[in-house]
């Protein structure tokens, strides 16, 4: 009786260490191949970390980390009682509102649209030309953009046979937006369809011939086939879009504003830029930096208990 116990009795645990130990020598191959993200996500996102004590800081760097004066919420009560802050805050929503209505369903059109797309050659041209300007630099973009959308540019020249009056576009505060929305809907729309491409290529083609066999026709198929089998991807990938709309456009921002433009162009990021780097005020543009990525985790946190609670999909 005692034996026939002691044969069913479970297999003592074994500690973290220890398996960890063995789950390297079983995939070690694995271990080295993941070695170099993990030294890039250690050394360039968790290490720089530390610097976030100097948003809590009046910061010298005469002084370093150690020595500055600690002033506590002092940048954080400025920034929020700054003139530009309910400004900036407030355009980086709008533009990032109108960017995610705009921007993210056009790849999954896209996709969609190739999907149904039967002839081959005809299908891998519009793929390329719309995979194309991904790949040019955005600097030579917002150059583009900056020379075609001025008084004597071409985009100029075609709103002047429409009747609209010669001006320098990126300097007109009604049209900043949608020139900026346009541009990046032109740049990444092909590039953002192939996600969406590649998981139709995985769909169960039983499905389609199950749809046929029922009478669907092509609209239904697309509806209750195609549509459903890239639902999971779209909720992640606006989980992820929601999670940065505090961050997003900095850079293209940087790059196309002017003074003329601060009313509706200025972003967080770009106020960060001018106080924390054009006026060396680092311990500033750390706190609103930090405070950016609080309100970026709080929308991240939200929209992925929102999409749990109502479709069953999440990314934890």
């Amino acid at each position: 009786m005692t034996q026939t116990a002691a044969a069913f009795t479970a297999p003592k645990k074994q500690n973290y260490w220890t398996r960890l130990r063995r789950n390297f020598q079983k995939h070690r191959s694995l271990y080295l191949i993941a070695l170099p993200v993990v030294a890039y996500l250690v050394i360039f996102k968790y290490l720089p970390m530390f610097g976030i004590v100097i948003a809590f800081q009046d910061y010298r760097p005469g002084k370093g980390v150690l020595h500055s004066d600690f002033v506590g919420l002092k940048h954080f009560i400025e920034f929020l009682t700054n003139p530009s802050a309910s400004r900036t805050i407030i355009n980086t929503l709008r533009l990032n509102f109108f960017s995610l209505i705009i921007e993210f369903p056009a790849p999954i059109i896209l996709a969609l649209l190739l999907n149904e797309v039967r002839f081959g050659p005809y299908k891998k041209t519009i793929q390329t030309l719309s995979y194309m300007p991904h790949f040019i630099s955005l600097v030579v973009v917002c150059g583009i953009l900056k020379d075609f959308t001025m008084s004597t540019g071409v985009i100029s020249d075609i709103a002047v046979l429409f009747g609209v009056e010669r001006q320098s576009m990126l300097g007109n505060v009604d049209m900043y937006l949608p020139l900026y929305i346009g541009s990046s809907l032109w740049q990444g729309i092909g590039w953002g369809s192939i996600l969406y491409l590649a998981t139709l290529s995985g769909a169960d083609p039983n499905l389609y011939e199950a749809a046929v066999i029922d009478g669907a026709g092509r609209w239904k198929q697309m509806l209750y086939v195609t549509l459903p089998t890239i639902v999971p991807i779209m909720i992640l990938q606006l989980i992820m879009r929601i999670g940065s709309m505090m961050s997003v456009g900095s850079e293209k921002t940087i790059l196309l504003y002017s003074p003329l433009v601060y009313e509706k162009a200025d972003l967080i990021s770009s106020f960060v830029y001018r106080r924390g780097l054009q006026e060396m005020n680092f311990s500033f543009g750390s706190a609103v930096g930090l405070f950016n990525s609080i309100v970026n985790l709080v929308l991240l946190i939200t929209a992925n208990w929102f999409a749990k609670r109502t479709t069953g999909e999440s990314m934890w």
